[in-house]
C-alpha cells in the first residue's frame, strides 16, 4: 500500500502569488488568487468555490456567469475570469469516485451544459486551509475529512478494482509511457475493453487522463524547485515548451503565471 504523499507550497510574502499547493495521492488543491484562465478541460472533476465572493464562469455554449461555487465533470471545456481574488480550486482522482462526490459540497445550485453551479456551498472549510496557508500542517486532516464526508453522502460507487490498480500505478511512476496493450494485459483485459471501461468510468479517455496525471507529477517537480525543463524531462514531456502547451490546455492559462515565484516546501 502506498504511503500518503502531499506538498504544500505558498509563495514568497512579498509575491505577486500567495497560495497553497497540495498535491497527494487522491486529490490535488490549488487554493488562491487566479485572473483569467482561457476555455480548458480537465482530466479529473473539480469543485470551485469563490473563498470571499462570487467568480464568473463560461461553460462551452453558454454566456457569462456569477456563481460563488460549482462542479465540473471530466472534460467540460470552461473559463474562469476570477479577477484576482482568491479561489479553490479541488480536484479528486478515480480513487475517490467521479463528480458525483462533490454534490453534497454544494447548494442552491442548478445544472447548466454537464455542469453544476451553485450560489453557496462547503466554503469555510475552503475559507480556513486559505487562511491558514502559513500553517499547512492540518491540511492533510481537514481535506480527507471533507472528501470522507462528501463521498459519504454522495454514496459513489467504487470503480472497477482493475482500474484502480492502473490508477495507482500511474501516480508511482510519473513519466511511465507503457503503451496501452501492455497495461491493458497487466489487469487481464484486452485493449479495446480497457479502453472503454476507463472511458466509461473515469470520464475521459485513458490518454488524457495520462496526460492529467503527468502534468500532477510535473507540478510537483517544480514545487521541489526543479526547473520548468527537468520537471518536464521528468515526466515524460518531450521538452519545457511541451510541458507548457499541456499546461495551458489543461488549466487555461501560463504555467509562468501559475507557478512562479514558489518560495518555500513543507512535506
Amino acid at each position: 500500500m502506498r504511503q500518503p504523499s502531499c506538498l504544500y507550497e505558498r509563495a514568497a510574502e512579498n509575491g505577486e502569488l500567495d497560495a497553497l499547493w497540495d498535491i497527494r495521492d487522491n486529490c490535488t488543491l490549488f487554493t488562491g488568487p487566479l485572473y483569467y484562465n482561457a476555455s480548458h478541460q480537465h482530466g479529473a472533476p473539480v469543485f470551485l468555490a469563490g473563498l470571499y465572493g462570487k467568480f464568473q464562469l463560461r461553460l462551452h455554449g453558454s454566456d457569462w456567469l456569477l456563481c460563488r461555487t460549482a462542479i465540473i465533470p471530466t472534460g467540460v471545456l470552461h473559463e474562469l475570469d476570477v479577477g484576482g481574488e482568491p479561489i479553490a480550486v479541488l480536484y479528486i482522482e478515480p480513487v475517490v469516485g467521479g463528480a458525483d462526490v462533490f454534490k453534497p459540497l454544494i447548494n442552491n445550485s442548478r445544472t447548466l451544459n454537464g455542469a453544476l453551479v451553485g450560489n453557496g456551498g462547503e466554503i469555510n472549510c475552503m475559507r480556513d486551509l486559505y487562511e491558514d496557508r502559513y500553517k499547512s500542517d492540518w491540511t492533510t486532516d481537514a481535506l480527507q475529512d471533507l472528501l470522507g464526508y462528501s463521498k459519504r453522502r454522495a454514496q459513489a460507487e467504487a470503480i472497477d478494482p482493475r482500474l484502480t490498480r492502473i490508477v495507482d500505478y500511474l501516480f508511482e511512476h510519473g513519466d511511465d509511457l507503457t503503451s496501452v496493450v501492455a497495461l491493458a494485459a497487466q489487469v487481464g483485459l484486452s485493449p479495446s475493453r480497457f479502453q472503454h471501461l476507463f472511458s466509461q468510468q473515469i470520464g475521459v479517455p485513458f490518454r488524457r487522463y495520462r496526460g492529467w496525471n503527468r502534468m500532477r507529477q510535473a507540478i510537483r517537480e517544480i514545487i521541489r524547485g526543479h526547473s520548468f525543463t527537468t520537471a518536464a524531462h521528468a515526466t515524460g514531456f518531450t521538452d519545457s515548451a511541451h510541458f507548457s502547451h499541456e499546461y495551458r490546455k489543461i488549466f487555461g492559462t501560463s504555467p509562468t503565471i501559475g507557478l512562479h515565484k514558489l518560495a518555500r516546501l513543507q512535506l
